[in-house]
């Protein structure tokens, strides 16, 4: 399983896609539609979660490619 992908806000009125742990963005966007669907495209290659951060930092979604146990436990 790779690492999870997260869509955060660049502080400058654009999108990061960064890879947890990294401190380096994997790429930029201007809009934020546009960061999430790159973050689907790697967090599917790497079967991995892709989680959308708003501009406050709170994770306000998430999609998940990895092999969930199905059904979930709980």
């Amino acid at each position: 399983m790779g690492k999870n992908q997260h869509v955060v806000s660049d502080g400058k009125g654009g999108w990061n896609v960064k890879g947890e742990g990294n401190s380096r963005a994997t790429a930029n966007f201007a809009k934020q539609s546009d960061a999430v669907e790159r973050a689907k495209d790697i967090a599917r290659n790497q079967n991995s979660e892709e989680l959308t951060h708003g501009r406050n930092g709170q994770i306000r979604d998430r999609s998940s490619y990895g092999h969930d146990p199905h059904p979930p436990k709980g």
